[in-house]
């Protein structure tokens, strides 16, 4: 197959209005939710698809650089023009790490030329389903988190992650809340607000404790309650073996995820396909981790379509190395979520399957899902970062973008 076009599109949806979420030390304000369609049309006729980072900088890399490339050449083995990218303009780690997005698209459309699921490219598949927790629970009173959590248990979920960020006495009181409302649900503590706090940041002593009490009410795991690039705190704080640890979402590149893995600092490596690697770094990923005795947990925090990328590399393994997909809950049609982000489902023409709590992943040819290219005019892009973080002390005011292995994007 001969690629005639790449193209990436972004899209946003803005609210009504500004949605700020006050915690310890400042207050979260978020504008808008972005995603990224990746799209790759050959001469043949067939397209792929993919998911992106909701950024102008990949938009950029994607349509000027990347796109580039891969037009006028021959598509057989999608490994064969990675190694070949990778020898040019892969050389700007940048570069590199936004073509194994794209890459998935190269997937998609080999898989449906060839007739088989995108799984059966990347390992083979081991399985058929994927066990989901529904993520949600952005900075609220204990009341809010225990509602929403009964709400999404009885969507059918049997885990849920929530981002508490009230300061360390109402942080526990949460969990305590949310385990007596939801005894048989799995809950998971995300706990990456605790290092953004500017002077108020959690102590090393606060972590601790927290980590101790939160414990005995069998938690999952506490994910990021540490600065991501202090490996050596994560391992001391795992050698104390108070609950399981996870992080990666933030991991600049493979050397850093090896070192996050080789010092067994989690119980959980987490990675984001869409934004960290891509189905290459991916599998050797997986494979050192489970060489080393630990799991795995996709992060995937966007859109329908970043969900089920992520899932056809999930599948390859089995539930004791990769064990969790992460499933964002937006609060479209009075859902319970986070907030509304009708892309995130509109983005494909028929919904998941979703059954008592697992995704069940497609076996037809490529992704397996029909994508719905209306989006692109529907949901059109709005510039600049889609949340800031506000510090009271020292006063400050940083961005995120939709490309969330960048702890910071800017001021």
């Amino acid at each position: 197959m001969k690629i005639t076009s790449v193209r990436a599109f972004l899209l946003s949806c803005p609210f009504p209005g500004p949605l700020r979420l006050p915690f310890h030390g400042g207050v979260r304000t978020i504008l808008k939710r972005d995603a990224m369609l990746i799209r790759v049309r050959t001469a043949s006729g067939i397209t792929g698809y993919a998911p992106g980072p909701g950024s102008e900088n990949a938009r950029r890399l994607v349509n000027d650089l990347i796109g580039p490339f891969l037009e006028g050449r021959i598509l057989a083995d999608p490994d064969a023009l990675r190694v070949l990218f990778m020898e040019g303009p892969g050389a700007d780690p940048d570069a590199a790490r936004i073509y194994c997005a794209v890459e998935i698209a190269l997937y998609d459309l080999a898989g449906k030329a060839m007739g088989l699921p995108v799984s059966e490219m990347i390992g083979g598949r081991v399985r058929d389903r994927i066990r989901l927790y529904g993520s949600a629970g952005m900075y609220m009173p204990p009341e809010g988190y225990a509602a929403e959590a009964a709400g999404i248990h009885a969507a059918g979920f049997r885990a849920y992650k929530m981002r508490p960020a009230a300061g360390p006495e109402t942080d526990l009181k949460t969990v305590e809340l949310l385990r007596r409302a939801a005894p048989d649900l799995e809950l998971m503590v995300d706990a990456h607000t605790w290092w953004r706090m500017g002077d108020r940041c959690y102590t090393q002593w606060e972590v601790e404790q927290l980590a101790e009490e939160m414990g005995k009410y069998r938690v999952a795991w506490l994910e990021e309650p540490l600065p991501p690039a202090d490996h050596a705190g994560y391992a001391r704080l795992r050698r104390k073996d108070l609950l399981p640890l996870a992080a990666g979402e933030h991991e600049p590149d493979e050397d850093a995820f090896l070192d996050l893995v080789a010092a067994q600092a989690v119980d959980y490596v987490q990675m984001d396909v869409c934004c960290q690697g891509g189905y290459a770094l991916g599998r050797r990923l997986v494979a050192e981790i489970a060489r080393q005795g630990l799991s795995f947990a996709f992060h995937s925090w966007g859109t329908a379509l970043e969900v089920i990328a992520a899932a056809h590399l999930g599948v390859c393994w089995p539930q004791l190395v990769v064990e969790y997909l992460e499933y964002p809950c937006y609060s479209d049609g009075g859902a319970p979520g986070m907030y509304p982000f009708p892309a995130a489902r509109e983005i494909l023409k028929d919904p998941l399957e979703i059954e008592r709590g697992d995704l069940v992943v497609p076996r037809a040819p490529g992704l397996g899902v029909t994508v719905d290219e209306s989006v692109i005019e529907r949901y059109p892009w709005v510039p600049g970062p889609w949340s800031y973080f506000e510090i009271e002390s020292p006063p400050s005011r940083r961005a995120v973008t939709g490309d969330h292995s960048i702890p910071w994007s800017g001021k």
